[in-house]
């Protein structure tokens, strides 16, 4: 008698769990976009362009050297902050200037940002500046984009086609 209490106590005990479980499994209803709204998803990692150009060491100054640490070229680490601009109709959305991650400001530079536009047709400009050293934005892309209820249209940069792209 004494076990068939303890089991119907266990018994019980996970069905109370699993009826918790599947309440807040369904409840409060959860809406990750209003019905008539869409998402723009602006999502570039990116390492910017060296913030100086590579030195030839002379033998006289690779002579001062360590032999571990006689490199015939020596380069900058440092890169360039990451700057991306984004308009939606002609108005700018969103600007940011995004530092190089790591203790000496070599790594990749990051950009996220979620931007609600309404459903429907919009003119998206994006432009990218990786370049410290030059004037203006390296790289641009401007297209006309249907965007249904719900759709999420993400911005990113192709490191190997050099490109802006939107998916």
């Amino acid at each position: 008698m004494k076990k068939f209490a303890v089991w119907l106590g266990q018994g019980i005990l996970y069905a109370a769990l699993a009826t918790v479980i599947v309440v807040f499994s369904r409840w409060p209803a959860y809406q990750n976009l209003a019905a008539d709204r869409a998402l723009i998803k602006i999502s570039i990692s990116h390492q910017g362009q060296l913030l100086g150009d590579c030195v030839e060491l002379t033998p006289q100054e690779l002579a001062k050297l360590p032999p571990n640490m006689r490199a015939p070229k020596s380069c900058p680490r440092e890169r360039s902050p990451l700057t991306v601009e984004v308009d939606v109709d002609g108005q700018l959305a969103h600007r940011q200037v995004a530092k190089p991650s790591g203790l000496s400001g070599d790594g990749a530079a990051v950009v996220y940002r979620r931007l609600e536009v309404p459903a429907g047709k919009h003119h998206i400009e994006v432009r990218m500046k990786d370049n410290a050293r030059s004037e203006g934005f390296d790289y641009t892309r401007s297209e006309e984009i249907d965007l249904a209820p719900a759709e999420i249209l993400v911005v990113d940069f192709d490191a190997a086609t050099r490109r802006i792209i939107l998916l």
